[in-house]
């Protein structure tokens, strides 16, 4: 079972977000058949069975095992990964696209580079699964607390001006067989806390 999967197909995707459907996946953490799975979700077998089925067939669950009772044969199916993403990959049509209204300082453009990030990151990481080979990635991730919108501005404008000039040390443009990489770096106000009174509010 993989950490997270990323869903890029839009019939899976809608599989995946039927409630009841997503409450299997979640209780299919651990293997499961249909008939331990009715008990739980309170549904019949057969209904249950039905959801397995669509579940499988976008490959969001898989068989573990099969046990012979009697004369019926159970399947245990398990979740083929432990959380899933859904990649803006599967509305390409409606994907925010961050080229369209750059503006750092707007939310939904932040949004749509974020949106990009796991399309891009997702797609990465399909790829690699199929020949079995890791994503050379890194990341930061924390949390900071400022005293004043004054304070937040200042350490934006110092944040541009030191990734700017370590981008510029080490872009090369002319490097035979250099692969460029997407820098992204963004500041928020974290939904772990109640929203500051001075934060501007988009229209």
């Amino acid at each position: 079972m993989l950490d997270v999967a990323v869903i890029e197909d839009p019939a899976a995707a809608e599989a995946s977000l039927d409630p009841i459907r997503a409450r299997l996946l979640a209780e299919l953490a651990e293997p499961a058949s249909a008939t331990m799975l009715a008990g739980r979700v309170g549904l019949a077998r057969q209904k249950v069975n039905y959801h397995l089925k669509a579940l499988e067939q976008h490959g969001l669950i898989e068989l573990v095992e099969q046990r012979r009772k009697g004369n019926v044969t159970e399947r245990v199916m398990q979740a083929t990964a432990g959380s899933y993403v859904i990649s803006p990959a599967a509305l390409a049509t409606v994907a925010p696209d961050p080229a369209r209204a750059p503006d750092r300082l707007s939310a939904r453009w932040l949004l749509a580079v974020a949106a990009r990030l796991v399309r891009d990151v997702g797609s990465l990481i399909t790829g690699a699964d199929r020949v079995d080979k890791r994503v050379a990635t890194f990341a930061i991730d924390g949390e900071i607390r400022f005293a004043s919108a004054a304070d937040r501005a200042a350490f934006a404008e110092e944040l541009a001006n030191t990734v700017t000039a370590l981008v510029g040390r080490y872009h090369d443009e002319t490097t035979p067989g250099g692969r460029p990489h997407r820098l992204v770096v963004a500041l928020h106000p974290s939904t772990s806390t109640s929203t500051s009174t001075d934060e501007p509010q988009e229209g």
